[in-house]
C-alpha cells in the first residue's frame, strides 16, 4: 500500500507589519474591537512589486535549502494559493517552477481560495498514490489579498483581516507494509454549498462585468459582498456545523473521532468562531494555533499554522493534527495528518 507523508514545511511573511491601530485608522473600527472580536493584532503586507509568484518561490527555495534538496528532485509542483495573482487569466505555478529551478517537475495549479491547504494536502496525497513514477510533490501557496481590501467599504469588513504570506509543503511517497509512518497524510473531506457562489467576489474584470473606465472609477476591481446581511443570515447557521462535518468526514476516513484530535490548524476566523471550534473538538485552548498576528492569508493559513506549531515544538509523535478551512463559494475542507 502506498502511504504519503508530509516530509517538510516552510513559511514566509513579508517584512512590513500593519498593526491593528493602522487598520483601525483606515477602517474606523476601534482597535480593541479588531483585537477582541476580529482576533487581529495585525498582519503582514507584501512589498510593492512583491507578487504571489515571488513569495511562493521564496518559501519554496527556503524549504529546499532546509532539506538540503536539489530542485531537480521535485517530481511535481502544485500551486494552491490565492487566485488573485500577478496577472489575470494566468498561472503562477509555471513561474514558481522556473524561479526555483524545478524545471523537470510536472506543474499543477489549484483554484480553491481560502480552503486551499486541506484541499492541496488531499490532491498531493492522491497524486503520489496514483502515479508510480512520482516520488516527491512540492506544494506552494501565497496570498497578497490585502491589496483587494477597500477599508472604506463596510460590506467587506469581514475581510479587513486579509494579510499576505506564503507556505510550502513537501510530500513524499512511502511504500511497503512497514510500521508507523511519521507525519502520514490520512483522511480528507470536503463539503460545498454552491448557493453561496455569488456572495463574495471582485465584481469587475471577468466576463460578467468586463473592465472599463466606469468599473475602475467605481472601484469595482476590489473585493465586495453584494448583500452582506443576506449572506450572514444564510451563512451563520451553517458555518460551524459544516466546519465540524468536514472535520468529522476527514476523521472518519482516518479511522478516528473528534476525541482523537491532538492539535488544530485552521484558517484565521473571528475569535468567537475559533473558540467554538476548539470547544466542539474537545481541545484545550493551547492545542490550537490562532494566527492573530498574521490575519487570514487565503489558502495559506492551515499549513502555515502547522509549520509554526512544528517549529515551536508543539507536536509530538503520534499526535493527530487536523487541518481545517473554508473558502468562499462556499467549500469547507479538512485533512488529517498523524505526526
Amino acid at each position: 500500500m502506498t502511504r504519503v507523508r508530509l516530509a517538510a514545511t516552510a513559511s514566509y511573511l513579508p517584512e512590513r507589519w500593519m498593526g491593528a491601530a493602522e487598520i483601525s485608522a483606515l477602517s474606523g473600527i476601534p482597535e480593541q474591537v479588531l483585537a477582541g472580536k476580529f482576533g487581529l493584532r495585525g498582519k503582514h503586507i507584501a512589498a510593492p512589486g512583491e507578487h504571489v509568484s515571488d513569495m511562493a518561490a521564496t518559501v519554496a527555495r527556503r524549504l529546499l535549502a532546509e532539506r538540503g534538496m536539489e530542485p531537480s528532485e521535485v517530481d511535481a509542483l502544485v500551486y494552491f494559493g490565492s487566485t488573485w495573482k500577478d496577472y489575470e487569466v494566468w498561472h503562477a505555478a509555471p513561474r514558481v517552477a522556473h524561479l526555483t529551478g524545478c524545471d523537470r517537475a510536472a506543474v499543477l495549479e489549484l483554484s480553491y481560495v481560502s480552503c486551499g491547504s486541506p484541499v492541496a494536502v488531499r490532491v498531493c496525497r492522491d497524486l503520489l498514490r496514483a502515479e508510480d513514477e512520482l516520488r516527491t510533490v512540492l506544494a506552494v501557496a501565497a496570498s497578497r489579498e490585502s491589496s483587494l481590501i477597500d477599508y472604506g467599504n463596510p460590506r467587506t469588513r469581514f475581510a479587513y483581516d486579509f494579510g499576505d504570506g506564503a507556505v510550502a509543503a513537501l510530500f513524499v511517497k512511502e511504500t511497503g507494509d512497514g510500521g508507523r509512518v511519521a507525519r502520514e497524510v490520512l483522511g480528507c473531506h470536503m463539503i460545498t454549498d454552491g448557493s453561496f457562489s455569488r456572495d463574495v467576489m471582485v465584481p469587475a474584470g471577468g466576463s460578467a462585468e468586463p473592465a472599463s473606465h466606469d468599473t475602475v472609477r467605481a472601484r469595482r476591481h476590489l473585493l465586495d459582498v453584494p448583500d452582506p446581511a443576506g449572506m450572514k443570515e444564510r451563512l451563520d447557521p451553517v458555518t460551524l456545523p459544516n466546519f465540524l462535518a468536514a472535520a468529522d468526514g476527514a476523521l472518519r476516513r482516518s479511522g478516528a473521532r473528534r476525541r482523537d484530535v491532538s492539535y488544530l490548524c485552521g484558517i484565521h476566523v473571528k475569535r468567537s468562531l475559533h473558540d467554538a471550534l476548539v470547544k466542539e473538538l474537545g481541545l484545550p485552548a493551547d492545542r490550537a494555533m490562532y494566527l492573530d498576528d498574521t490575519g487570514h492569508m487565503s489558502g495559506v493559513d492551515p499549513l502555515f499554522a502547522l509549520d509554526r506549531a512544528d517549529r515551536a515544538g508543539l507536536l509530538a509523535p503520534g499526535d493527530l493534527v487536523l487541518l481545517l478551512a473554508a473558502g468562499t463559494g462556499y467549500t469547507w475542507a479538512a485533512s488529517v495528518i498523524r505526526w
